[in-house]
């Protein structure tokens, strides 16, 4: 797709000029004569880049600078000058424009200017936007393990993108429903609805009746003509979920619906056009059910254009915490008496534990223990379920290694040692105390105890967590 570039000048013969050069080079080129409408266009649909003449009459360059700063309109702005107007480049400069021109100009040095400001524009929103999503994760998903941060990676290839179809894996509550939701939510049928179906709960024949519709008198129950939820999401999305436990006979059904893009009411005569993203979900292995006869191969690879995998919770223990304060956040605005944290021992012993549940699992025991132990002010570890508490005392977290301290023949000093290793860890992440206590295998919490035992403590918190 062509980029827009946004020429303001009031001199017709310069806008002419630059506007020739850039159409040549590729570029989609819009106009305006002053600063006045600089701003209503880049206001109402911001282009690529922005060459801005700073000399205009009805609003000047320098105050449409200022009125796109604080309209927090993020384009790179290359400002063009009289010779010599060193002090308004200067003042252009701070208030956010990337590069100056001089008049008269080198058209050469417009192209790579704006070739330059544009590719430095990208890559600084491309890095804001990983720093965002590894500070505490993608959408409603939470993390920032490697397994999930790849999941988070192809979800962002997907953004803006009208996949036809999505196939979601993961063991039960791992989040493939949030997985669904981030793709309809960021894809171009947003606005449109977006429709969840639960294969496993409905049999062959009503299934068929709540995608499809049925006419009138197409079966005993049919009094009324009713859509399908294929027409209903027109538009928008359809969340097929446990898609494994579908009867092979609605699987051929869905199956030419999907290569066909139109389907029929139950009952009905009439082609409908399919025009809806599927995303489907499994918690079981589809290949191995391919194999046994229990799937069909091709349903399986027209669902499977695109296959995301979900990763259980046991394989990211180091997003227990996060998860952790996620959810604390989440229920303590519907309590009384907000619980402040969790302590060290409660938080390893989550860590350690395989939680079979996933994070539906973590989620529900945050609330039970908020719900029952309203007293508390911190999440103790004899707050857990027993057989989080009994797991934790035989298991170690998984893919750490427990390192070995060798104890000096004179003994240590506990309390230096402890200090030591605190200074080292805030040192390592640059004081952030959220990644020093994941480096430490503490929670923050415990973290900020130790710090404050040490005198560590900033006088104003500069917390980046």
């Amino acid at each position: 797709m062509a980029l827009r570039v946004l020429v303001c000048d009031d001199e017709e013969l310069i806008r002419w000029s630059l506007r020739e050069h850039l159409v040549a080079e590729g570029y989609l080129v819009e106009e305006a004569r002053d600063g006045e409408e600089c701003v209503e266009k880049v206001t109402a649909s911001a282009p690529d880049a922005v060459l801005l003449d700073l000399n205009m009459p009805r609003l000047d360059g320098i105050t449409a600078l200022r009125r796109l700063r604080e309209a927090d309109v993020n384009v790179p702005v290359l400002v063009i000058t009289a010779h010599g107007a060193v002090e308004s480049a200067v003042e252009a400069t701070r208030l956010g424009a990337v590069a100056y021109l001089s008049k008269p100009f080198d058209l050469r040095e417009v192209s790579l200017q704006l070739e330059r400001a544009i590719a430095q524009h990208r890559l600084s929103q491309e890095v804001r936007h990983l720093r965002d999503r590894q500070r505490e994760g993608y959408g409603k998903l939470i993390g920032q393990s490697p397994s999930i941060v790849h999941v988070f990676d192809v979800l962002s290839r997907l953004e803006d993108v009208d996949a036809p179809t999505v196939l979601v894996q993961g063991e039960s509550g791992t989040g493939k429903d949030l997985v669904a939701q981030t793709i309809h939510s960021q894809g171009p049928r947003a606005d449109a609805p977006f429709m969840e179906v639960d294969c496993a709960s409905l049999p062959e024949q009503l299934i068929e009746s709540t995608l499809f519709g049925h006419e009138k008198g197409a079966f005993t129950d049919a009094r009324t003509t009713k859509r399908g939820l294929f027409e209903v999401a027109r538009g928008g999305t359809i969340f097929l979920d446990e898609i494994g436990e579908m009867a092979p006979g609605m699987q051929a059904k869905l199956l030419r619906a999907l290569e066909n893009r139109r389907f029929k009411r139950v009952g009905g005569l009439v082609d409908i056009t399919l025009d809806a993203s599927v995303v489907a979900a499994t918690n079981r292995d589809l290949k191995k059910d391919v194999v046994a006869g229990r799937f069909r191969e091709d349903l399986y690879f027209r669902l499977g254009v695109i296959i995301i995998d979900v990763p259980p919770l046991r394989d990211r223990p180091q997003d227990v915490p996060l998860l952790v304060d996620h959810f604390l956040r989440h229920f303590n605005r519907r309590m009384p008496r907000p619980v402040e944290g969790i302590s060290e021992e409660a938080l390893q012993a989550m860590q350690r534990y395989e939680w079979p549940g996933n994070v539906r699992e973590l989620r529900n025991v945050i609330e039970r223990i908020l719900i029952l132990e309203r007293d508390a002010t911190i999440i103790r570890r004899d707050h857990l379920p027993p057989e989080i508490r009994r797991r934790a005392g035989q298991a170690a977290v998984p893919g750490q290694a427990a390192p070995t301290f060798v104890l000096p023949e004179g003994g240590v000093n506990l309390e230096e040692l402890e200090l030591s290793l605190l200074m080292q860890a805030l040192e390592r992440t640059e004081g952030n105390q959220s990644r020093a206590a994941r480096l430490l295998g503490i929670s923050r919490y415990a973290l900020r105890y130790r710090m404050e035992k040490h005198d560590l403590l900033p006088s104003r918190s500069n917390d980046q967590a």
